[in-house]
C-alpha cells in the first residue's frame, strides 16, 4: 500500500484535453495516510463555461472570473505535487488535462498513480456502479460537494482507505502504482496576425463573444476563424 501521495481532481470545460480547459484544480497531500495539506483554485479560462458544466459543478461565470490564470495555477500545482505519486478516481482523465497544461507551460509532469476506479473494478466487479458518487454511497463516505475538485479528491482518498481495509490483504496487486502516460504536444499561443484578423472578423460581422481572444491558442484561433468564415463569409473590402 502507498501511504504518501497527492489525491487530485480537476473540473474542466469539456472532455478533450487538447481542446478544452481546466476550470478548477483540487489536491490533497497525504502522508502516512493522513491529509497534511491541500491545494485548491478556480482558473479563469478565458472561455465561456458550457451550461451543462455550470449545472454539473455549480461553477458560474462570475466564480470563474475570480480564478487564477492557467499558467499560475499549473505552476503552483506542480510545485505542490513535488515528486509524490498521485491518486484519483479515473485519474487518467485528470492527468491528461494536467499534463497538457503543464506541457503548454514548459513544465515536466510525469507521474505514477493509484486509481480508485480501476481498483474498484477489480475488487468489486458485481456492484452496479463504480462512479465516485456511487462509491461514496457504497462506503458511506461524505462526498462533500460532488463535482468540485477538492471534495472529489478528498473523497477518492477516503475511498482508497476503505478499499485497502477490505481488500488489501486479499488483492494487494490491485494497489500497485502504475505509470501514467499521455502524449501532449505544446500548444502555441495565438499569433499577432491571427489576433488582428480574428478581431477584424468579429468587428466586421458584428459578432459578440465572451472568449478572450488574447488567451487563445494558435489552433483555437484557426478553428474560430474558419468557423466564422464558413458561417458569415470573409471580410469584403
Amino acid at each position: 500500500m502507498i501511504y504518501d501521495y497527492i489525491a487530485l481532481d480537476v473540473e474542466t470545460t469539456g472532455l478533450n484535453p487538447a481542446r478544452d480547459k481546466i476550470l478548477e484544480i483540487g489536491a490533497a497531500r497525504v502522508q502516512n495516510q493522513k491529509v497534511c495539506g491541500t491545494y485548491e483554485t478556480l482558473i479563469d479560462t478565458g472561455v465561456p463555461i458550457p451550461v451543462r458544466i455550470q449545472e454539473l459543478t455549480g461553477i458560474t461565470e462570475a466564480m470563474q472570473r475570480t480564478g487564477k490564470k492557467t499558467e499560475t495555477a499549473i505552476r503552483e500545482f506542480v510545485d505542490f505535487c513535488g515528486e509524490l505519486p498521485v491518486l484519483g478516481h479515473n485519474v487518467q482523465f485528470d492527468f491528461s488535462f494536467l499534463k497538457q497544461t503543464a506541457v503548454n507551460e514548459g513544465l515536466p509532469f510525469e507521474k505514477e498513480a493509484l486509481d480508485t476506479l480501476k481498483i474498484a473494478r477489480k475488487v468489486l466487479p458485481d456492484i452496479p456502479s463504480r462512479s465516485l458518487p456511487a462509491m461514496c454511497a457504497y462506503y458511506q463516505v461524505n462526498p462533500g460537494k460532488s463535482h468540485r475538485a477538492l471534495d472529489d479528491a478528498l473523497a477518492a482518498h477516503e475511498i482508497l482507505g476503505k478499499l485497502w481495509q477490505e481488500f488489501g490483504e486479499r488483492s494487494p496487486e490491485a494497489f500497485t502504482l502504475r505509470r501514467l502516460s499521455y502524449s501532449a504536444k505544446k500548444q502555441s499561443p495565438i499569433t499577432n496576425s491571427q489576433k488582428g484578423y480574428l478581431n477584424d472578423l468579429l468587428k466586421y460581422h458584428r459578432i459578440e463573444t465572451d472568449i478572450r481572444v488574447e488567451d487563445m491558442t494558435k489552433s483555437e484561433a484557426s478553428r474560430m476563424i474558419d468557423q466564422i468564415i464558413l458561417q458569415y463569409g470573409r471580410i469584403m473590402r
